[in-house]
């Protein structure tokens, strides 16, 4: 019951992504509804709703604004988080997904293999930054928090 039965992106009024970020984002969303932890702790004393989850995510106004409902669509709760702390990651992310893009279709294997371990540290990074932004609102594994951190950048990219 802890987990996200689905993810809805309001992407309205944003540039549309690139063909690499739009796959990002169908392999981030996919790999979520597939595999995921995500959990509502207690707050003050009142009892936790009961997962799972449906969840929105959009940009308003620079902030991160997560809306969580029930499956059955009964809306449960709604974060708001600056995209400040996340800023320097994403823009970090970016160059080397670009790097990486491009390697790909020029570098050989070993030098591919080199820019996406950095790609994957950056990701861990943001997945990190993530589950500490989300400290006291929301449970996710790292996982779970590197797939939303991509579908973040998806989004930051256009805001």
């Amino acid at each position: 019951m802890n987990r996200i039965c689905h993810i809805e992106i309001d992407d309205c009024g944003l540039p549309a992504p690139t063909p690499e970020m739009e796959q990002e984002r169908r392999v981030a969303v996919f790999d979520l509804i597939e595999d995921n932890t995500f959990a509502l702790p207690p707050r003050d004393g009142r009892p936790i709703p009961e997962g799972p989850y449906r969840l929105g995510l959009a940009i308003r106004e620079k902030r991160l604004v997560v809306d969580v409902g029930q499956e059955s669509g009964d809306k449960v709760a709604e974060f708001h988080l600056s995209l400040g702390p996340f800023r320097q990651v994403v823009k970090d992310y970016f160059q080397i997904c670009d790097s990486y893009f491009d390697a790909v279709k020029r570098l050989p294997p070993s030098q591919i293999e080199a820019i996406d371990m950095a790609r994957r540290g950056i990701h861990n990074e943001g997945a990190r930054v993530l589950q500490e932004r989300l400290e006291g609102k929301a449970e996710v594994d790292i996982d779970t928090a590197r797939r939303l951190f991509t579908l973040i950048c998806v989004l930051s990219r256009g805001g």
